[in-house]
């Protein structure tokens, strides 16, 4: 069975950091694109960051919206995709949900296009 896990989510305040990981199980996630996505309550889901299967190149994409505030990164040895987010901001507050898809040399900002999700992690930034 195929599974994404996300973990980390949690209240944080503004101005601040948390990192939230999104562990895969039943796969390896270096053979995978893949990307954080975000819903707060009425919108949509959009794109944050995405990274392209491993052998592509490393190099990410993000929103403009968090451009310069978040990273993210694969940990291949715990096969594992973080997303670090600094100066967080109230609008920042959403369920933050890891995907992949297994394809090579490109990432995509348009949840339709990837084929495993997990639960989601909810990241609230409140003072």
């Amino acid at each position: 069975q195929m599974l994404l896990v996300e973990t980390g989510g949690g209240v944080v305040q503004p101005g601040g950091s948390l990192r939230i990981s999104c562990a895969a199980a039943g796969f390896t996630l270096d053979s995978y694109a893949v990307a954080w996505f975000r819903q707060a309550p009425g919108n949509g889901r959009e794109g944050v960051a995405c990274l392209r299967y491993r052998s592509s190149g490393s190099s990410p994409k993000y929103a403009d919206y968090v451009k310069g505030r978040f990273t993210i990164s694969r940990d291949s040895a715990n096969n594992t995709v973080y997303l670090q987010m600094n100066d967080l901001k109230p609008e920042d507050t959403a369920v933050y949900y890891c995907a992949a898809r297994h394809i090579s040399g490109q990432c995509r900002d348009d949840s339709t296009w990837y084929d495993h999700w997990g639960q989601g992690t909810q990241v609230t930034v409140s003072s």
